[in-house]
């Protein structure tokens, strides 16, 4: 073991071979980088991105993260540079160069590498954890949008939470598989458990109508509280098009009077 004073004497290339075979022992993706220009990255690294480590020496590190993180990496890289802050943990998507994505998990901190001021990213692939939790986040939605059926063709389906873009999606291919063989010619749908009434809500209303009508299913919406009105107000949702009730009572009072 080289000591203190023959340590000082070692070259910048000795140091940075040495520095090197440290990061590749790590099992995470290590990338140094200055001015968004690759300087190294392990071998585990280069497996994790699908390429050959010498293929990404002076490569833009910016360029492998999605297009709707990149200029939050960008003020990301050149913070770390000119302020020499750490960049706190935080959450991504990459593209590997298999043309698959992956989460990721990004810290950043800014080191010498040999005489260059750069920033060492450490990137832990989260992929199958996030998939997880998609997973689970899907089973618990389905789970808590049972079809309720209350006499021969009609049927409660009340939606609590709530409703983003995904969950939207998901509740749109899953609800008309739900009501399969349900021989259903009205479905009530209580919205008095959604938190959140916004153009994301309206636009998933308008469309689970009109899936259900080409289906031949009548849609009733209700449960729509006065709060939750004047935030589709705010939001300049327009339920006018939509049937609406105050209550499942009196949606159910009417579909028996007029069956």
């Amino acid at each position: 073991m080289p000591t203190v004073s023959s340590a000082a004497q070692l070259s910048i290339t000795e140091k940075e071979k040495i520095y090197q075979q440290i990061a590749e022992y790590s099992d995470e993706t290590i990338v140094i980088h200055s001015n968004q220009k690759v300087l190294y990255i392990n071998q585990p690294g280069a497996d994790f991105f699908k390429i050959d480590k010498d293929a990404l020496i002076d490569a833009n590190v910016v360029d492998v993260f999605t297009e709707d993180y990149k200029e939050l990496i960008t003020e990301r890289v050149r913070t770390g540079m000119e302020d020499r802050t750490i960049g706190g943990l935080m959450e991504t998507t990459v593209k590997r160069f298999d043309g698959t994505e992956a989460d990721v998990e990004l810290y950043c901190y800014p080191v010498q590498y040999g005489e260059t001021i750069a920033i060492q990213s450490i990137i832990r692939d989260v992929t199958e954890q996030k998939q997880t939790e998609r997973d689970l986040l899907q089973l618990k939605n389905e789970i808590s949008t049972p079809i309720v059926p209350i006499i021969d063709g009609l049927a409660v389906l009340p939606l609590v939470g709530s409703v983003d873009g995904d969950r939207s999606n998901r509740l749109l291919d899953a609800i008309p598989q739900k009501i399969q063989g349900e021989n259903l010619s009205c479905l009530i749908v209580d919205v008095s458990g959604i938190y959140n009434i916004d153009n994301v809500v309206g636009e998933f209303l308008y469309k689970i109508d009109h899936i259900m009508r080409l289906l031949g299913i009548e849609l009733i919406f209700t449960g729509i509280r006065p709060e939750l009105a004047l935030k589709a107000i705010e939001a300049r949702v327009d339920f006018s098009q939509l049937k609406t009730m105050g209550t499942v009572k009196q949606a159910l009072k009417q579909y028996l009077t007029v069956t």
